[in-house]
């Protein structure tokens, strides 16, 4: 079961570029029972899995920007530090309903910014470049991802189209590898602290390392607008599910 969820989180992650985490966190606490701890741990490693398929292909084609990356860099990696400490702080029995609550909530917006990003219609003005701003933006952004395994894909790529002059390809290049970064530092965090269940995670690798490869064929040929427009759907259904254990 893990094994086929690994490979169509992988499938739809190369279809929609939806990222890693906001995907598997919430399926893994619903579905498998896992608490909020160690499903964001493993969803944060499975997540790295995942993009060290995919950067390479990015940095082949020339598509990150290393100068904007620094920048992002900069304030997302202490960021990641911080929102992993706080996950650490709230592993406690009688904040379980706060974290299930903060997480579903943090899902929720995710989502919700994804679906803004497929509807919204870009701009014809130029942007200026900005991008000496974007360490005070991806600190919390990081901080997400240590909190949530969420954020990096819909947050980073706003960001980046909102304040520099990219271009689409050098946006997604970009986003990815920051993506890879935090998360390998979150990973690192949550790994150490002992905050993820290695038979899940083994498993979901081993689907996601086939998935990324049929993602990466399909995206070509998949309606992505619509595909993009349910599974966004559907993660909001889900953090709502966990808004409403936690209030529980």
């Amino acid at each position: 079961m893990e094994i086929a969820l690994g490979f169509l989180i992988a499938v739809a992650i190369g279809i929609t570029g939806v990222g890693a985490g906001i995907i598997t966190a919430p399926v893994l606490i619903l579905f498998f029972h896992v608490s909020p701890p160690y499903a964001v741990g493993t969803a944060l490693a499975f997540g790295v899995a995942v993009k060290l398929l995919v950067v390479p292909m990015q940095l082949y084609r020339r598509q990150v920007d290393f100068r904007v990356l620094g920048y992002m860099l900069a304030g997302g990696l202490p960021g990641v530090l911080i929102g992993s400490a706080i996950l650490s702080k709230l592993n406690v029995p009688s904040r379980q309903g706060i974290l299930f609550a903060a997480l579903g909530s943090t899902i929720v917006v995710m989502a919700a910014l994804n679906l803004y990003r497929l509807w919204v219609r870009p701009s014809h003005k130029p942007i200026q470049d900005q991008s000496r701003w974007l360490p005070l933006i991806t600190l919390p952004i990081g901080a997400e991802v240590g909190f949530s395994s969420a954020g990096a894909g819909a947050m980073g790529s706003l960001v980046l189209l909102a304040m520099t002059p990219l271009t689409a390809a050098q946006v997604v290049g970009t986003d990815l590898f920051f993506g890879l970064c935090v998360g390998l530092v979150g990973s690192g965090f949550q790994l150490t602290a002992g905050n993820f269940d290695s038979a899940i995670l083994v498993k979901l690798v081993i689907g996601g390392l086939a998935g990324a490869f049929a993602g990466t064929y399909l995206a070509a040929l998949a309606p992505q607008r619509i595909l993009r427009a349910a599974l966004s759907l559907w993660l909001i259904s889900l953090g709502i599910q966990l808004c409403w254990s936690g209030l529980r």
